[in-house]
């Protein structure tokens, strides 16, 4: 079918910049920055250790380029869940689950800050607690990624192919999402370099973001309604919905608390993904016997 003036822009947009954003040597330059930042940020700071840059915005401990280095990646992935949008919401679920492992690896690092050179003991001792924790619930959420994806095949593979104007609707919503990341992006890193709060700027980012796909993913539930209301898919997706909200509430969640909402967020994916293909396979009463049964 013919996409409406609108839908066929935004289309040829977003073709435009995933193609741009997905290929090889747009992926190789990304890595390649990521990588000068890493090393740029640890000689910043050798430079401002042994005096030669005095400036305070310059961070003293090493480890700060670790939460640095983690920080740009999860933007990185951040922007490739914002592209996958589009796709279908099972993958969209995954990308997701995806970034949240990688949080609460982030979590788990940034407190490394609070450590000495040579890392000693009794520095990081009030801290390892939460370490730990972050990190075990990030290999949780690893492995239930792959049994994720793996469910996702085993029930879709049969799946009809969506409609045209769906997924351009789909890939409108991206580019909507895309300007408010790159928004709250540039807000974030002014925030971090001139306001000398950059943890609360790195969490807030993350945190504004996660409020955004909320809307966004009850949005494309809206959507599909239009193009197939069927019980099954209503469901899913509306499951998957309540997921990110979770997902949302982990990263403001006190210790411990964050590691629990998390992997049961996970967990709760995991079973819609393996109940959703027996329940759309089920076969259904049909009008007359329903209403013989009202009767």
């Amino acid at each position: 079918m013919d996409l409406s003036p609108p839908l066929a822009w935004t289309h040829r947009l977003y073709d435009w910049l995933y193609r741009a954003w997905a290929s090889p040597r747009v992926q190789r330059a990304v890595a390649s920055v990521l990588l000068a930042l890493f090393v740029g940020s640890l000689v910043l700071i050798e430079l401002r250790r042994i005096g030669i840059l005095p400036f305070p915005w310059i961070p003293s401990n090493h480890f700060h380029a670790v939460r640095l280095g983690f920080n740009l990646l999860l933007a990185v992935e951040v922007l490739g869940l914002v592209f996958g949008l589009s796709g279908s919401a099972g993958r969209t679920m995954g990308r997701q689950f995806e970034i949240l492992s990688l949080i609460l690896l982030r979590q788990s690092l940034k407190e490394l800050v609070h450590a000495t050179e040579p890392i000693r003991w009794e520095a990081l001792r009030p801290f390892v607690p939460t370490m730990a924790a972050d990190a075990a619930g990030a290999v949780v959420v690893f492995a239930l990624v792959g049994l994720f994806y793996k469910l996702q095949r085993e029930g879709n593979e049969r799946a009809s192919e969506p409609e045209p104007e769906f997924t351009a609707s789909k890939e409108a919503v991206a580019l909507v999402v895309l300007v408010i990341f790159l928004y709250v992006a540039v807000r974030s890193i002014g925030e971090a370099t001139f306001g000398h709060a950059a943890n609360a700027a790195y969490d807030d980012f993350f945190d504004s973001l996660y409020t955004v796909l909320v809307f966004a993913d009850l949005l494309i539930v809206f959507l599909s309604l239009r193009h197939r209301f069927t019980y099954e898919e209503v469901f899913r997706n509306s499951g998957y919905a309540v997921v990110t909200v979770l997902i949302r509430i982990a990263l403001t969640a006190p210790p411990f608390l964050n590691v629990a909402l998390g992997v049961g967020a996970t967990v709760l994916g995991v079973v819609l993904a393996a109940a959703y293909p027996g329940t759309a396979k089920a076969p259904r009463p049909s009008g007359r016997s329903r209403a013989q049964i009202g009767g």
